[in-house]
């Protein structure tokens, strides 16, 4: 398993030699593989507690051997990001890492991925695109069992950086991709990093043109409520511990403010996936889309709402004005 600190710190040292919106730039065409391997019994319970996921059966992060039940939707791209920041990281990659910001994901399970079967992880960098703000990039991971496809992630990442103005007129032609407030919040640290840090947009294998892509319009806060949830200033820190992500803009205020944020803002990942856990009947979900709206800055009380046929869900803060994520999923029929 690829060292991600070891990847956070080699970040920090190569992006100043990198300039992201150089004319030219290509992305490597290396796909990044982790061999097969069981899942861990006591991470698992350690992500599904943290997140709120219910062991099927059980309590929520039981930590039960539960052979044969699902894994968390979101779980694979915990196991798999270490892989991706090592490829974002290296040399080939064109974009610095620091200040590159988690806009988007999309994921799809082709088949359960159930927590006694080995997953075999590939990493690859699937695009550029021109953003009004800059450049971004989609990643794509992929989780198979003796060779066959079971789940598959696509995420976007936004490396902002300045765009002439009819550069930017073309790349924001289409409804530009979520951003929202979190490109705009000074995404300064790091990669899945800095956005995980809280910002996010999605798109992924759509039939869209790769030039321009569009992101769902944001709901306004038109859900109704379903579940408050008060989030304690030490979530970043519990979350970094189950996931490995440790990136400083999640953990402590100091730290936070070194990047720009005025206090630790929770993983854009946790937001996810806390949403995801609350859904009903969250192991039927097959597709999810979530776009990144704004950070939430910790500690924080947010609103989890979603529509009466569970197809979208978003989440706000306490008093319904900021809008942090907006999602939508598609279930088994």
């Amino acid at each position: 398993m690829p060292s991600l600190s070891a990847s956070l710190v080699r970040g920090v040292v190569t992006s100043p030699f990198k300039r992201a919106g150089r004319d030219g730039a290509t992305l490597p065409t290396v796909r990044l593989t982790l061999p097969a391997a069981p899942v861990a019994p006591g991470h698992l319970a350690t992500y599904r507690r943290v997140c709120g996921f219910t062991e099927p059966g059980g309590t929520a992060g039981s930590g039960r051997a539960a052979t044969g039940h699902p894994l968390p939707l979101t779980y694979p791209h915990v196991l798999a990001f270490p892989l991706a920041m090592r490829l974002m990281t290296g040399r080939a990659f064109p974009l610095p890492v620091v200040g590159l910001v988690h806009t988007w994901i999309e994921i799809t399970r082709h088949r359960t991925a159930r927590v006694d079967e080995s997953l075999e992880l590939l990493v690859h960098a699937a695009e550029l695109t021109p953003h009004r703000r800059g450049t971004e990039v989609t990643m794509v991971t992929e989780a198979r069992v003796a060779g066959a496809l079971v789940w598959e992630s696509r995420s976007g990442y936004l490396s902002r950086h300045a765009v002439p103005p009819r550069a930017r007129t073309d790349a924001g032609a289409g409804k530009e991709k979520g951003t929202g407030a979190e490109a705009d919040a000074r995404a300064g640290a790091g990669a899945d990093a800095g956005a995980d840090a809280g910002a996010g947009a999605d798109t992924g294998a759509d039939s869209r043109s790769p030039a321009v892509r569009s992101s769902p319009p944001a709901t306004g806060g038109g859900l109704p409520p379903v579940a408050e949830w008060r989030l304690p200033g030490d979530l970043g820190r519990r979350y970094g511990a189950a996931s490995g992500d440790r990136n400083p803009i999640h953990l402590y205020p100091l730290t936070a403010r070194l990047f720009g944020f005025p206090r630790a803002i929770a993983h854009g990942m946790w937001t996810v996936a806390r949403c995801l856990a609350e859904a009903a009947e969250p192991e039927l979900i097959r597709h999810v889309r979530a776009d990144f709206r704004a950070p939430v800055l910790l500690p924080a009380t947010v609103t989890y709402a979603a529509d009466a046929a569970g197809g979208s869900f978003e989440l706000r803060d306490g008093g319904g004005g900021r809008l942090h994520l907006t999602g939508t999923l598609v279930r088994d029929s």
